[in-house]
């Protein structure tokens, strides 16, 4: 008896646009049981799987990096992987993979559409383009991935329409319908059934651009220079990451992280960190995305076995990481100078 194929959703949006958010809300769904999850990062260390919280053998990190060309080889292990597990009797029902901020999507669809092994077992159940109202203009003006990202998706979920202004929201929305006719616009909070099963890829109906993309990579014209370094992207953009030891002083962290955004927010793609803050016993998670910082959360429990180091990762474009290191530090500093202080 011929197994049915198991749907692949591809999660995809630039940088900050929210997809760990939507992906917590929608594992939580009834429809999502049997689902694995397989995350890309960009970065030496990875946090996303640690922030999804169905934390069990289903989620799956791959190899940090740009899925466009050192992960393609990892999607392909890890859905046959999990491909023998289901025929092994293991209930997946249904694999989202959630991509990095800057991949572009084009060489994942190539691979979900060609690769033989992936097609003997799994089916493209669409790709969910989340889009950031605030940062989401000037981030398809500057970056060519976040332009690929819109145009190449069943489903477009326009995120931060709350602290956007309406014009900024009208104008994105103006723009996206150009470079998607096809997707329809949904709000954060749209409910599973109209993420999923959104029916095979087609280029039919949407930009031209997007059929070239993909023969570009059908004939393995993908970007060869991120091979020398997976953490490079255009050479403005690098990745860098700090784990500390003992637990952080907020206030230390909290005011640097304040004076970054604000000075250099358009050099923060990204910021993400967890981090076991002095006095508090459960891990907080801090994020922001250029000049939008937003409020930290505290998460129920430390994942299992995790070591409780602070880990801050961060994205940034034209900003040396060696600043940031050193501002860090020196706030840090004062502000555990500062308890020291208070204490005599």
């Amino acid at each position: 008896m011929r197994r049915e194929k198991i749907p692949v959703t591809v999660l995809t949006g630039f940088l900050g646009a929210g997809k760990t958010t939507l992906l917590n809300r929608l594992l939580k769904a009834p429809e999502m049981a049997g689902c694995a999850v397989l995350i890309n990062e960009f970065g030496e260390i990875g946090l996303d799987h640690l922030l999804v919280e169905k934390l069990d053998d289903d989620v799956v990190l791959l190899n940090a990096g740009c899925l466009c060309c050192t992960v393609r080889g990892d999607l392909v292990r890890a859905l046959r992987d999990l491909a023998l597990r289901a025929e092994a009797g293991q209930e997946i029902r249904r694999v989202v993979v959630e991509t990095t901020g800057l991949a572009d999507p084009a060489p994942i669809l190539q691979t979900l559409m060609t690769d033989p092994v992936v097609l003997s077992a799994y089916r493209l159940d669409g790709v969910v383009t989340l889009v950031d109202a605030v940062a989401g203009m000037a981030t398809l003006d500057t970056q060519v991935e976040a332009v690929k990202q819109a145009a190449m998706a069943d489903r477009l979920v326009l995120t931060k329409t709350d602290i956007a202004t309406p014009e900024a929201v009208a104008a994105l929305k103006a723009r996206l319908a150009a470079l998607n006719p096809i997707a329809p616009l949904l709000p954060a909070d749209a409910p599973p059934a109209a993420l999923l099963d959104a029916g095979d890829f087609t280029t039919s109906g949407r930009i031209p651009e997007v059929a070239s993309w993909l023969e570009q990579e059908a004939h393995g014209h993908h970007h060869h220079h991120h091979h020398h370094d997976p953490n490079r992207h255009d050479a403005g953009i690098q990745a860098c990451s700090f784990v500390f030891d003992d637990p952080l002083p907020w206030d230390g962290v909290a005011t640097w992280l304040e004076m970054l955004t604000l000075t250099r927010g358009d050099s923060i793609l990204r910021v993400k960190g967890l981090l076991n803050i002095a006095g508090q016993d459960r891990p907080v998670i801090v994020h922001g995305v250029q000049h939008v910082f937003h409020p930290p959360l505290i998460l129920a429990a430390w994942p299992e076995d995790d070591d409780r180091r602070s880990r801050l990762v961060f994205v940034l474009r034209n900003l040396e990481p060696q600043v940031v290191a050193e501002g860090l530090a020196a706030f840090v500093t004062a502000a555990r100078e500062t308890e020291k202080s208070r204490d005599f």
